[in-house]
């Protein structure tokens, strides 16, 4: 992979969800502006291949993440554990909770979704007909219906640019073979997002389990944030 040159920085609210002046639209998704090129070279190299890659996921805004958070430190939606099996919420402490959603779910305001240089992409005619995508990682392993495509992501995405942040587990977010990410954006972006400004933005906002959150978030930062596989 080339050696990038230093992305345009992005606002405050660019960079944790609050605004997306940086996007432009692709058939309903928002991307970033300087990533789309390279998407659809990536594309359409995978429909030569015979896969019909699509985006399952791309920006996801601060309040649609702050929803998912809220519902699931509040119990509306379940906890999992690293094996994607439902945990007893109320067998576990706030700080607990706050690991658990972690590893499957970013905080508010640090999703890498924000920035519009990460997706979430499959390939729909390896899709059983009638099944639903869900975005687990059988689906992507040996077996599964996204394994040929996997394999193929695996060996080619580097050509466009882009990488795979959560290849592998690191004992921080769970592995996640559909995230791919544009190196030559991303890596700038990731740099921009301090703590001290996610401390700000959490701060402003009506988070569930904000004090045990700001309290430990150097940790949370260290093991969920910038704790990714290397490019």
């Amino acid at each position: 992979m080339t050696t990038p040159t230093p992305a345009r920085p992005l606002s405050a609210g660019q960079l944790t969800g609050q605004a997306d002046s940086h996007l432009v639209d692709h058939q309903q998704h928002l991307l970033h502006r300087d990533m789309l090129p390279a998407f659809l070279r990536l594309q359409q190299a995978a429909n030569q291949a015979g896969f019909d890659l699509q985006i399952a996921s791309a920006f996801r805004s601060f309040e649609r993440q702050l929803l998912i958070w809220n519902n699931k430190f509040s119990g509306f939606r379940p906890l999992l554990d690293s094996n994607s099996q439902p945990l007893d919420a109320s067998q576990l402490s706030e700080l607990e909770k706050i690991h658990a959603i972690m590893r499957w779910s970013a905080l508010p305001g640090a999703s890498r979704h924000h920035w519009g240089t990460d997706i979430d992409i499959y390939a729909a005619n390896c899709l059983p007909e009638g099944t639903r995508l869900q975005l687990e990682p059988w689906e992507y392993n040996q077996g599964g219906h996204q394994a040929a495509f996997s394999t193929w992501l695996n060996e080619h995405i580097a050509q466009f640019g882009f990488y795979l942040p959560y290849a592998e587990d690191r004992n921080g977010v769970a592995v996640e073979p559909w995230h791919i990410s544009y190196y030559p954006v991303s890596r700038h972006l990731l740099q921009q997002l301090t703590p001290e400004l996610l401390y700000h933005t959490l701060n402003a906002n009506q988070i569930a389990g904000k004090s045990q959150i700001l309290a430990n978030l150097g940790n949370l930062y260290s093991k969920y944030i910038e704790n990714i596989c290397e490019v």
